[in-house]
């Protein structure tokens, strides 16, 4: 049956990649004038993007400078939505974002050393997404405003603190103090701190409840590791889906309470590809996200790119791109994501400075649940290199669940990791966590759950993993150490010195930790 309206044939979607849908829309959609396509590019006064960070160019989000107005008194109009992400150096780079309901008049941030002498002004980027109504009403209309800045040239391990506004709404007046924010860059010279990571998040009160016991464990940053709000509720990467673009607004507002202190690193789920927007349908995550630059595509690829922080080294991907399950996307970097992945793991690695690798991306390695289980692309694909180069811990989303694995080495168990216990990924093999359970509604086990004072130990479990072609195939495994069916994230405590060490745990909705373990190079 075709879709009613603009929407593409049900039957050519099938066959069609993302790029060629967006072709086919714009196609028809531009003869109407229903679907604008712009450029924007940076404007940010008196600080750089940082190099390779230059502002990308947006296939339909339309242009908006900074000195247009819609005829609303810009004191009228509050920011929202502020949200933090590091440039490629935490130590000296910080993009702060946030949202404004109407265009405004020369909008800026200010930072300083105290709330008082918030004496730094500079100017923002807007970037404007302009979503027409499409498919007869299933894709809601918004017009979205997306405010940018670049804080270059920052003091390592300082505290600033920041507030963003425009002409009429200045965050220094007395009367705006409350809007404030802070954030801290990282230190010059490692030290002990936390992260804490989680994907598949979307709009819910467990979400906030997630958000809330996260914050409490004043986490340096945070990995998202995709499927972010669920604008796109099917996920799979087609032009004729359902879309909302208001849900980023509920999403942003629900978020800004840790987002505006706790930089939000995020990547590319299935249900982040809007095909709406750009030919990779990435054109949405490019206008809402400021990320480091540095990976091997940042205009086509945003959620591909790393950073170090203390004695870590953090790598994001974008599994969509290896997804034999959510074929979308599948091939769109070319193999130069994976060219670069193996690359940037060998820096890492000879940097004497870091002590673990940590890799997040959205599709699972290794899991065995009823919905998605085990993407093959990534184990043919990516898992080869992880070992080649001894990654210490790899994070998914996907699955809401929580799962941890143990050691896996050649895909088989290289050693148990018990609840409590250490392994060594040098020796061991490495594992991996699947941290999907941040929201979205949950999913199930084949086999019971196994957690922290709740020990149900499976000696194998009968699951499946995608094969290419997006088919299924049989397996059954022995690595599932921990499965918890409750929404939870990670928490994960880094140690530097002499003895370097990650302590990893689970943590419920309610604060109870359902499993802990340590990783320890070379003990």
């Amino acid at each position: 049956m075709d879709l009613p309206d603009f929407g593409i044939p049900k039957k050519l979607v099938s066959r069609m990649s993302m790029a060629e849908q967006h072709d086919y829309l714009r196609a028809k959609l531009t003869r109407r004038g229903a679907l604008r396509a712009g450029v924007v590019t940076a404007a940010v006064a008196g600080v750089g993007l940082g190099a390779g960070a230059a502002s990308p160019a947006y296939a339909a989000p339309v242009p908006v400078t900074s000195g247009e107005r819609r005829g609303v008194d810009g004191a009228l109009t509050a920011p929202f939505g502020r949200h933090l992400q590091f440039g490629a150096d935490p130590k000296t780079q910080m993009r702060v974002s946030w949202q404004v309901p109407f265009a405004v008049r020369k909008p800026y941030v200010r930072i300083g050393s105290s709330p008082w002498a918030l004496s730094r002004k500079i100017e923002a980027e807007v970037r404007h997404l302009s979503t027409p109504v499409l498919n007869g009403g299933k894709i809601a209309a918004a017009e979205q405003f997306y405010l940018h800045a670049g804080l270059d040239g920052l003091r390592p391990g300082q505290t600033y603190y920041y507030g963003v506004g425009h002409d009429g709404f200045d965050p220094a007046d007395h009367r705006n103090l409350g809007t404030l924010g802070t954030f801290t860059t990282a230190p010059a010279r490692p030290e002990n701190f936390t992260f804490t990571a989680f994907g598949d998040q979307g709009v819910s009160y467990h979400a906030l409840g997630n958000d809330a016991v996260l914050l409490a464990q004043n986490p340096a940053f945070h990995l998202h590791a995709g499927d972010i709000c669920y604008a796109d509720p099917s996920g799979s990467g087609t032009a004729g889906d359902s879309y909302d673009a208001r849900t980023w607004d509920q999403f942003l507002a629900q978020t800004e309470t840790v987002a505006k202190t706790v930089p939000w690193m995020v990547t590319t789920g299935n249900h982040d590809m809007e095909a709406w927007y750009s030919p990779q349908g990435y054109g949405g995550q490019n206008a809402r996200w400021s990320l480091p630059g540095n990976g091997p595509d940042p205009v086509n690829q945003p959620g591909v790119y790393s950073f170090t922080h203390g004695n870590v080294g953090v790598i994001a991907l974008d599994a969509n791109d290896v997804s034999y399950e959510i074929p979308a996307n599948f091939g769109i970097s070319g193999g130069k994501q994976t060219a670069w992945l193996d690359r940037r793991l060998g820096e890492l690695r000879h940097d004497k400075d870091v002590d673990f690798i940590v890799v997040f991306f959205h599709h699972c390695a290794f899991s065995t649940t009823s919905s998605h289980a085990s993407e093959g692309g990534v184990r043919d694909v990516w898992v080869p290199l992880f070992e080649k180069h001894q990654v210490d811990l790899v994070i998914n989303g996907h699955n809401h669940v929580y799962e941890r694995t143990d050691a896996i080495k050649a895909n088989k168990v290289g050693r148990t990791v018990p609840i409590g216990e250490r392994t060594d990924p040098t020796k061991d093999g490495i594992v991996y966590v699947t941290a999907g359970a941040a929201g979205r509604s949950l999913y199930s086990f084949p086999v019971p759950d196994s957690y922290e004072g709740h020990v149900a130990d499976r000696d194998s479990v009968d699951t499946y993993r995608w094969v290419k072609g997006g088919t299924k195939a049989t397996e059954t495994v022995e690595w599932s150490r921990v499965r918890y069916t409750n929404y939870s994230f990670l928490a994960v405590e880094v140690e530097a010195g002499r003895h370097p060490k990650l302590t990893v745990s689970a943590l419920a909705e309610t604060g109870q930790r359902v499993d802990h373990f340590e990783i320890q190079r070379g003990r």
